[in-house]
């Protein structure tokens, strides 16, 4: 068991460094080259079929009827409701402002763990979670006014992201619990398919293919492949050794990443709209999630008898 849980801790940062990586990324070929929706859509056909292409040669195992509502509602929470929000959102916003936004999301799962898991709320949790709300509803606020490319609809559309991605995990847990990792994340892929397909598949033929750029299918590739492919794999593999709350606290590597990336940009490359996205303000509203969630995550000390 012991090595199975320094697995799953790898996989989860293997993870979000991809993560923290792919709001630079995905967001430098948004919308010019292509359009958030036809990026889902793209995103979401090709992993459903490389799951599912997995599971057909690999694991051979069924899901019980009754547990197919569930991964329908992990396809829409986990699938395409999320990343249509995080794609149309971080296509109108900055990447520091988004990968900040996300570090909301271990609150945000402790809030559905408690309503579906029956976790116990503490005083730290509620300490906690009200600094967290703080600094990350101040800073979708303050996207109305910032400089650089803040946005409060794109700061707003990261957020219920975060939440929607924080439900997915909650539910997964239940079902990790009695499927193979492949099994779980083919249907949530197959169910968030069907989701956007309708939404998506116009933007998806009216894109212009031949605008594309070597640097553009690289892009598409790093998304497809490693932001869903990969990462998701690894979060569904953790789910089956750690919490629901230890895996989402590993958001806090994505503001480091993202940070790193755009001060990379706008220092080394002399990109001044990324140089505006940094901002003492946003500083201070990480630093406030992140002690919600330290307040949160504190374990509770035993009082000697």
């Amino acid at each position: 068991m012991t090595k199975n849980t320094t697995k799953a801790h790898l996989a989860l940062l293997g993870a979000n460094i991809i993560y923290g990586a792919n709001y630079i990324i995905a967001k430098g070929i948004m919308p010019n080259k292509i359009g958030p929706s036809a990026f889902v859509f793209i995103r979401l056909s090709c992993c459903a079929l490389l799951f599912w292409v997995i599971k057909f040669l690999f694991i051979k195992e069924k899901v019980e009827k009754k547990d197919l509502f569930r991964l329908a509602l992990c396809g829409l929470f986990g699938g395409a409701l999320n990343q249509m929000l995080f794609f149309h959102g971080i296509n109108l916003t900055s990447p520091i402002d988004a990968s900040i936004i996300q570090t909301s999301n271990p609150i945000l799962v402790l809030i559905f763990s408690l309503i579906i898991l029956k976790e116990q709320l503490t005083r730290n949790k509620i300490t906690g979670i009200t600094i967290a709300a703080v600094g990350a509803i101040f800073l979708i606020l303050y996207g109305n006014k910032a400089q650089g490319s803040s946005s409060f609809l794109g700061n707003l559309f990261v957020f219920l992201n975060a939440c929607s991605y924080g439900l997915y995990l909650v539910i997964a847990k239940t079902l990790m619990q009695k499927y193979h990792a492949i099994t779980v994340v083919s249907w949530v892929f197959l169910f968030g398919f069907i989701y956007a397909f309708p939404i998506g598949i116009n933007d998806f033929l009216n894109t212009d293919f031949k605008s594309f750029t070597t640097n553009t299918y690289l892009t598409v590739g790093y998304v497809v492949l490693f932001t869903t492919f990969f990462a998701y794999l690894f979060n569904i593999y953790a789910l089956k050794y750690l919490s629901p709350a230890v895996t989402s606290s590993y958001v806090y590597l994505q503001p480091v990443v993202s940070f790193f990336m755009v001060s990379t940009l706008a220092y080394v490359f002399m990109q001044s709209d990324y140089a505006q996205d940094i901002s003492l303000i946003k500083i201070l509203s990480c630093i406030l999630v992140a002690a919600g969630v330290y307040i949160v995550s504190k374990p509770k000390k035993n009082k000697s008898t």
